[in-house]
């Protein structure tokens, strides 16, 4: 943080340092003279590069510190000028100065999705203030890592577009860590990650209306669990991740949206608590987009079986759904709470198609709660 100027003058009277880049907020940069030995005074005489002019005379006792703030806006400054002296005898001495300063404010980085480039391993951000090194992190789905060290960087400037790369390496990329370091060791970072295993299954049947698992389908969920197990046994040994499943339950266009949405928010759960109660250990996470992502595209009000599904994925990060006209809330899943029904407008009649609620204990909480389907969301 501090570059020193000089030594010391001639006469080893003064030691004078330059704070050119403050990190701590509110702090300037500032001329800082150690006094040594005895003098009659000091004057200071600067012009910054934008024409700012400083003029600073002062003095003191050998063993004090004079600290000459050099006030300034965000950005970079370059001054230049003389530090003179008048010693005790009658003499004078004058020292040439010439550096420059900076204020960025906190180190942050501006980086999105779109920013990484996996086809041709190149991640590309932006930084509030310079940055002198990087340290990228690349975890293969292989559970090896194809790049893990650090990335120097030379003179740039603050919302300067920069980028690193990483070698090509065997498997998908799974997850990466990326941190920006400034000159002061101050770091900030973000963590990227794609990777998703859509898991093939026989599409499990949903009567018009229900979320409740029929008998007969129970072989094909039996199937898709081993295939989940299966998958999860590739990349069980992997470091650094937390891998989940998840599901999002679909319906046919029978009945209004909300409605739909949630029906297929019961369904998602059924299938995720069924998971659970087969043994799966990991994390499991429902969202329901009712008619929203059809697969068969139909007329409002069509009963269609193939739309009335559940798509599953394990994933590090939550998947995102293209059409859905929403921001997906992706709920997790307690252990063992039955279901609760949505209700059904019917007429002036309100018809609750199934269920009711139990009070039960939170597998993951320990707290008693109350069950709104199966993996309701745990009590906060």
């Amino acid at each position: 943080m501090f570059a020193l100027l000089a030594a010391t003058l001639l006469s080893q009277a003064v030691d004078v340092s330059v704070t050119t880049t403050p990190y701590k907020k509110g702090d300037m940069p500032s001329v800082n003279i150690l006094i040594l030995e005895p003098i009659a005074g000091f004057r200071l005489m600067l012009t910054r590069n934008d024409g700012k002019k400083l003029d600073v005379k002062g003095g003191g006792k050998p063993g004090q510190k004079r600290v000459i703030d050099l006030v300034q806006t965000e950005g970079k400054f370059t001054w230049k000028g003389e530090l003179s002296l008048n010693y005790k005898d009658g003499t004078t001495g004058a020292m040439p100065l010439e550096f420059d300063t900076a204020i960025w404010g906190a180190l942050s980085i501006d980086t999105r999705k779109e920013d990484v480039d996996l086809p041709n391993r190149k991640w590309s951000f932006k930084t509030s203030r310079p940055i002198v090194k990087a340290k990228l992190k690349v975890l293969m789905d292989t559970g090896k890592y194809a790049f893990d060290d650090d990335i120097a960087f030379g003179e740039n400037t603050p919302g300067q577009t920069l980028s690193v790369t990483w070698p090509d390496a065997k498997g998908r990329v799974m997850i990466m860590w990326l941190n920006v370091y400034d000159a002061a060791q101050q770091y900030t970072g973000k963590e990227f990650t794609s990777w998703y295993v859509d898991i093939p299954h026989d599409e499990v049947q949903f009567d018009s209306g229900k979320a409740d698992i029929r008998e007969s389908e129970s072989a094909k969920l039996d199937k898709t669990y081993r295939d989940i197990q299966d998958a999860l046994r590739k990349y069980a040994e992997i470091p650094d991740v937390n891998i989940r499943l998840y599901i999002a339950g679909h319906t046919d266009t029978v009945a209004a949206k909300d409605y739909n949405r949630t029906l297929s928010l019961s369904r998602a759960r059924s299938i995720g608590q069924y998971f659970k109660k087969k043994g799966l250990m990991i994390p499991v996470y429902a969202e329901g987009f009712g008619e929203e992502a059809l697969k068969v595209q139909t007329p409002d009000d069509t009963d269609e079986q193939a739309n009335r599904r559940a798509d599953y994925f394990i994933s590090i990060d939550q998947p995102t759904v293209s059409n859905a006209s929403f921001a997906p809330k992706w709920q997790k899943l307690c252990v063992g709470l039955p279901v609760r029904a949505p209700l059904r407008s019917s007429g002036r009649r309100t018809v609750r198609l199934f269920g009711g609620h139990i009070r039960g204990r939170c597998a993951l909480t320990g707290r008693r709660t109350r069950g709104t389907g199966p993996g309701s969301p745990c009590p906060r």
